[in-house]
């Protein structure tokens, strides 16, 4: 899922029988009725922290797709995510997770003080504390409030794997605070060395490696993880047969796909790419387009990419802000390529005008001023 290494950290889930249907919508992006699933259960347990928990999570990524924040060009750059702007939910939506996550919190802990050592109550106290560390960084843009939360998981977590070393899963959080503190600017990893933790990429991956092949309950997360962290490490290869694997187990999920066609992108399979596009059924059209206009735009056929790019730009209301912008920007760019200067400018005015506060509108700025070229 086009994520963000943040919050896939702490994502938690457990694939029980009674609960498949619910994460069988999660997983292909179907949220509204993952979170009506994850209300039933709740209610019908309203003691478990699980439920809760899995409510919280649903709404977390409900808002997190409807802001066009899990597509993996957002996670492709070094650090996109503290540069990019707050997500606003409604106010009811906000107060819906916060009393979720709240409860989860509450029965956890009246677990444990029944027995402070029990796994399952540590276990479900640190889920709560990483989805609340997600929803403070990736919606309230609360930095060191996010970082202390991802920390106490962790802490919680490490717990866990003491009192139960067969648990696999419960390295999760382990691994993927590793590689993320470790990918932190300076400045970033200072905060994480003070809260007891250095963070180091190279064994945050190992240890989410181990998670997708022996783990149960996070196995599908740690592949996810997997998928974007290779990405960003230039291991684009390592990253195709994960995404594989993820479209034929949730067919329903666009994003895999779309993330599959700049993987062979990137490792300069413009046939495959292709293919997997043509193949495409469950994604909005205009999502498609523009994929496909991105990647003939880096293989330098802009006249073709502009035709997906012009289709894709006049569909704003079926592709969401984040993807409208970037394809005014690209449309400059190849017209830029083209040597069409007024035609460039004119598509970079429009990006900066619909979003003036995004990375596509920064950049789009400075073509303004100086054509495109590429290296």
């Amino acid at each position: 899922m086009r994520l963000w290494l943040w919050p896939v950290s702490a994502l938690v889930l457990s694939a029980a029988p009674p609960l498949s249907k619910g994460f069988e919508h999660f997983y292909n992006l179907e949220y509204e009725q993952s979170i009506g699933v994850f209300e039933a259960e709740r209610r019908a347990n309203p003691s478990s922290a699980a439920a809760h928990n899995h409510l919280a999570q649903a709404i977390l990524y409900r808002e997190m797709f409807n802001a066009g924040a899990l597509e993996s060009e957002l996670v492709s750059g070094n650090n996109p995510f503290l540069a990019r702007a707050k997500i606003v939910p409604p106010e009811a939506e906000q107060k819906r997770f916060d009393d979720a996550i709240a409860t989860a919190i509450e029965c956890s802990k009246a677990r444990l003080a029944r027995n402070p050592n029990d796994p399952d109550g540590l276990y479900t106290l640190g889920v709560a504390h990483g989805l609340r560390a997600n929803y403070n960084f990736l919606i309230r843009k609360q930095w060191r409030e996010s970082l202390r939360e991802f920390t106490q998981s962790r802490k919680l977590h490490n717990q866990v794997v003491k009192l139960k070393p067969t648990f696999i899963d419960a390295h999760m959080v382990e691994g993927a605070h590793d590689y993320i503190v470790g990918s932190l600017p300076f400045t970033w990893k200072l905060l994480g060395f003070l809260a007891g933790f250095h963070g180091d990429k190279d064994a945050g991956l190992r240890t989410v490696e181990r998670v997708a092949r022996e783990g149960e309950q996070n196995r599908v997360e740690a592949m996810v993880l997997l998928a974007v962290a290779y990405r960003r490490e230039r291991h684009a290869e390592k990253a195709v047969p994960l995404l594989q694997s993820l479209i034929a187990q949730f067919p329903r999920n666009y994003l895999f796909p779309l993330d599959l066609v700049q993987m062979y992108g990137d490792l300069g399979k413009k046939e495959e790419a292709l293919g997997v596009l043509a193949a495409m059924k469950s994604a909005p059209p205009a999502k498609v387009q523009y994929s496909r206009g991105n990647l003939l735009f880096w293989y330098r056929d802009y006249r073709a990419a502009l035709a997906d790019l012009d289709k894709s730009s006049a569909a704003p209301e079926s592709i969401g802000l984040n993807t409208i912008v970037n394809s005014w920007l690209r449309k400059g760019q190849c017209h830029d390529m083209l040597n069409e200067r007024n035609l460039a400018k004119s598509a970079y005015s429009k990006a900066v005008s619909l979003a003036p506060d995004s990375d596509a509108a920064r950049e789009s700025r400075r073509y303004l001023d100086s054509p495109y070229r590429r290296k």
